[in-house]
């Protein structure tokens, strides 16, 4: 693991057992001494962490940084409050996807922006590139990104960080812990309740001990994290979305607003477009095997029931919460109907499988309070 970046907290979680891999470039936490699976079953039932301080924050503003801004992802923009978080995709000429990432509406022209962190340098290029000179970009890179998430996250982040509880689904609230600035925003990856706190790197040591000491929280890895999003349905960039797949194969047309899919005006729209109003070649499913317990990894080749080649799984492995396989992967059009009978080739061998919805385990965001 030459030449790759350290986390700040990389001693800190050596200290917690933590075991590490190559992950976007940096040296990064896949376990812990609780296991994927108990990592993974804890986030589900009380409140898991992540140091995802791998991920790219960029602030850009300017006049002009809306509109230059809309030009770039297919989500509406002009619309969004200050606070308001949107997801969205970086989109292409060709229709395909370079990023997918959160926006968050400070002001009229100013926004925050988190970007995976394998494609955060060629997203700085691209927004260069884009951008007008009006608009001025700022990467802070003397940022990390704490992760808290789980059922009981609200409640017991709350201690630390009172704003948290009245925090729904896809908001964010500059404000301060400890007397220090933080940026609290109400998402994450794991289709829980849950939160991610962007700090100053000199104090994310001091907030992590603090978490740390709050009921019912562990320390999760990069392994249990895949798990986790893939149980939910949330696509991970490089495997499910790529430079080739547009938003529209990827299942992600809800993310494009009715002003956006009408208006256009943004790079691939025309192809984007196109594919909303007349179905695109291809689409991401869900795919279930019969026999209910055979893992179907990345890259698996998906076959129709005459044999002919109509797709692949995209990501795929093993469900905690279930007990069993979870996969998505993409197929030709006429084949994603719920239900479809497809055939995986797994070690040479066929195996019966059927397309489903990629939500196995339902996504239980907060995004209102009356509850």
């Amino acid at each position: 693991m030459t030449n790759l970046h350290a986390l700040v907290l990389e001693s800190f979680h050596a200290e917690r057992g933590a075991k590490f891999g190559p992950f976007a470039g940096y040296r990064m936490p896949v376990q812990y001494s609780l296991g994927v699976k108990g990592e993974h079953i804890h986030t589900r039932n009380a409140v898991g962490l992540f140091d995802v301080s791998h991920m790219g924050q960029l602030l850009i503003e300017g006049k002009g940084a809306t509109n230059a801004l809309e030009q770039l992802v297919p989500a509406a923009l002009q619309e969004m409050i200050p606070g308001q978080i949107r997801y969205s995709q970086l989109t292409l000429n060709n229709g395909g996807i370079l990023d997918d990432l959160m926006l968050t509406r400070w002001d009229e022209e100013s926004w925050g922006l988190v970007v995976n962190g394998a494609c955060k340098h060629g997203d700085i290029d691209h927004l260069k590139t884009y951008l007008p000179a009006d608009v001025t970009m700022r990467y802070f890179d003397n940022h990390s990104l704490i992760a808290v998430q789980g059922p009981k996250a609200r409640r017991i982040l709350s201690e630390l960080i009172p704003e948290a509880e009245q925090l729904t689904f896809m908001r964010s609230t500059q404000t301060s812990w400890n007397d220090h600035d933080i940026i609290l925003s109400c998402c994450g990856y794991t289709g829980e309740d849950g939160y991610e706190i962007s700090i100053a790197k000199q104090f994310v040591r001091e907030l992590a001990e603090e978490l740390t000491q709050l009921r019912e929280t562990t320390w999760v890895g990069l392994g249990a994290r895949n798990s986790l999003r893939l149980e939910t349905g949330l696509c991970l960039y490089g495997h499910d979305l790529t430079t080739d797949t547009t938003p529209i194969e990827a299942d992600l047309s809800w993310s494009i607003q009715k002003r956006r899919r009408t208006d256009g005006g943004f790079l691939g729209a025309e192809i984007i477009l196109k594919q909303m109003t007349d179905g695109s070649p291809r689409k991401r499913v869900g795919i279930k095997p019969e026999d209910g317990k055979t893992p179907l990894r990345d890259h698996t080749i998906l076959k129709n029931v005459a044999g002919s080649v109509v797709g692949e799984i995209t990501s795929g492995g093993f469900g905690p919460t279930l007990q069993g396989p979870v996969a998505m992967g993409y197929v030709l059009q006429n084949l994603c109907e719920l239900g479809t009978e497809l055939v995986a080739e797994v070690r040479g061998k066929d195996l019966r499988c059927a397309v489903c919805d990629p939500i196995f385990v339902k996504q239980r965001y907060v995004r209102n309070l009356s509850h």
